[in-house]
């Protein structure tokens, strides 16, 4: 059952094959610390020199433990953040220059995305429509569609978003999102604490996405498995810098490697879950 979606801006159809999606180049972004002691701060570096192309069409996968930078660069390419240095160009736009422009183009999803927690599915996805000017007859059906895709049944629509699970939220969040066709969809973390049937259910939808209905799609994730599943190209993030690119087989032929995993402990030093381990270590 395919998706019903919006009529497309006029610039899918006539943008040039050879304009990436997502250009970004030489990103850098740090932040301010207050927690070293005596009350002196530091700059640190959350995203360091990273470079990187989305070809439209594509899904492209950042790998990356908790605090690799993987937010900081979503938030930065969705007009979030503002790099302190280097170009991000969506479709060909500059997002500082072209922000509100590059706004029509692109949704992001996150691991906590937010709600008015009284209201219910239906309610909070109609009032997203409308914000984009998508009214209420037109959204009803699309929300049902979507949703259904996702594994959600009609009949949870009317109920408060307080009371669904984690994993249904998530499902709402990305139904929000692509209500507005958006040409480009920045999930960041989108199946982060779903239980195995609702993951496998988004990354279906994801892919269905791509292949359905000509979105481009950058997703971060520290699955393994859902990157080698999903990306088309994946990228791999230390520290603030991309060490790695390609796709899954061009990254194990290249590092002599069996698996995503063992690709992942040569690039950055350590296995993935230890990562998070010291990262989740540091954050305490």
């Amino acid at each position: 059952m395919a998706i019903d979606t919006r009529e497309r801006p006029a610039m899918r159809e006539n943008a040039p094959s050879r304009v990436a999606a997502l250009a970004a180049t030489g990103i850098r972004k740090g932040f301010r610390s207050s927690r070293l002691e005596a009350g002196r701060g530091a700059h640190l570096l959350a995203v360091d020199d990273v470079s990187l192309r989305v070809e439209r069409g594509e899904i492209y996968g950042l790998l990356g433990a908790n605090g690799s930078g993987k937010s900081t660069l979503i938030r930065v390419f969705s007009t979030l953040l503002t790099a302190d240095a280097g170009e991000v160009r969506i479709f060909g736009l500059d997002i500082r220059r072209d922000e509100l422009a590059v706004k029509r183009l692109i949704n992001r999803v996150s691991v906590e995305a937010s709600f008015f927690k009284k209201l219910s599915a239906m309610e909070n996805l109609v009032y997203a429509a409308r914000l984009y000017g998508v009214g209420p007859d037109e959204s009803r059906a699309k929300i049902v569609s979507v949703l259904s895709r996702l594994g959600v049944d009609e009949k949870r629509l009317g109920e408060p978003l307080e009371k669904l699970s984690r994993g249904m939220q998530q499902k709402v969040a990305i139904a929000r999102a692509f209500l507005t066709a958006p040409m480009l969809l920045l999930l960041d973390e989108p199946t982060t604490g779903l239980d195995i049937r609702s993951k496998r259910e988004v990354q279906t939808f994801v892919r269905d996405l791509r292949d359905e209905h000509d979105a481009t799609i950058l997703l971060t994730t520290h699955d393994l498995d859902e990157a080698a599943r999903l990306a088309d190209r994946i990228g791999i993030l230390h520290e603030g810098r991309l060490v790695a690119e390609g796709t899954a087989a061009e990254l194990t032929t290249g590092y002599g490697a069996s698996t995503l995993e063992e690709v992942f402990m040569t690039a950055t030093g350590r296995r993935l879950d230890d990562a998070d381990a010291t990262n989740a270590e540091r954050s305490e």
